[in-house]
């Protein structure tokens, strides 16, 4: 049974493990335009200038790129309670931590892929200091005047070995909704996009082509306009910021994007889904066969084979 909407408010934050910390925190600040909002040893704290919350990115030194934890916050106690028995319930496993700056107790639970997640209710906001305090007393943060200055983090596209148990699990034990699909032609789910707000999606199961478990596929910041996107693309080649594809528009969920990667080996979308909102109760979950998705992107650019499989990037 599914449970009632509302208990996982919205995306918290995500962790990005990357094996040159110095220079991933220079893209994020930089190029994307995040602040550092603290370190400890080898993880550094940064966030995106519209979160109320401490910290919007965690980027941890280790050895290979890819996801750590992602962070989701209930709407209340009651509903982090509720998150907790429902993932017991499901046969599931977690612990309790406190672990992070800026947050009270995390529970930490996996999906059936192995991707980590924390659900959490306690929260400190964040209160600005003079040199970034906004002009505007209903924003955390001034704008960032360098880099794109992305508003917040998105969502979260993961690479599954099982698409459907994944987006189950996102679905029953946590409450998202599904909004729209991939069917092969043989009958199997490739993708599904899923979400806990009316934004059209928080998250993503895509296939892993390679059958393994734990994969990042793309960690996507949002922008204030499409034309921001626009500048981004100029902002990465003139600073060496590798462009897989795009600007363009997808076709699901009609995203303008770009995908680039950051200097650890993880790829990074900035899109502008700021206009789209599930508003309907009832939405239809929206099913894409494999012609159409064959079709490409929604001006025409066709779908590339690492952009939707590998999770290694290309060599420029």
């Amino acid at each position: 049974m599914t449970p009632p909407l509302g208990d996982i408010a919205h995306i918290g934050h995500a962790q990005l493990f990357t094996p040159d910390l110095d220079a991933s925190v220079a893209f994020f600040t930089d190029f994307m335009g995040l602040t550092v909002n603290g370190q400890h040893g080898d993880t550094v704290y940064l966030r995106t200038y519209d979160d109320y919350e401490h910290h919007s990115l965690v980027l941890t030194a280790r050895d290979t790129p890819g996801l750590g934890r992602l962070a989701l916050r209930t709407s209340s106690e009651e509903a982090l309670q509720r998150r907790v028995r429902a993932v017991e319930a499901a046969g599931g496993t977690g612990h309790w931590t406190e672990d992070e700056p800026g947050l009270g107790k995390v529970y930490v639970t996996t999906d059936p892929d192995g991707h980590e997640h924390a659900l959490y209710w306690e929260s400190e906001h964040y209160a600005a200091p003079e040199e970034s305090r906004p002009a505007l007393k209903n924003q955390p943060q001034a704008k960032p005047n360098r880099g794109v200055g992305v508003r917040r983090l998105d969502h979260v596209n993961f690479l599954a070995a099982d698409v459907v148990a994944n987006a189950e699990f996102q679905q029953r034990v946590l409450g998202a909704r599904p909004t729209e699909q991939i069917r092969l032609d043989t009958g199997r789910i490739a993708a599904r996009w899923l979400t806990f707000t009316n934004k059209s999606y928080d998250v993503v199961y895509t296939s892993d082509w390679t059958g393994s478990s734990g994969r990042l596929h793309h960690l996507a910041f949002a922008t204030d306009t499409r034309e921001d996107i626009l500048r981004a693309a100029d902002l990465a080649i003139d600073s060496g910021v590798f462009i897989e594809t795009g600007p363009h528009k997808h076709a699901i969920q009609q995203t303008f994007f770009l995908y680039v990667y950051e200097p650890g080996g993880n790829r990074v979308e900035l899109c502008n889904p700021l206009t789209r909102l599930v508003l309907a109760p009832d939405w239809p979950l929206i099913t894409w066969t494999e012609a159409e998705r064959a079709k490409g992107q929604a001006w025409g650019l066709k779908t590339i084979e690492s952009f939707h499989t590998h999770g290694t990037p290309p060599v420029a």
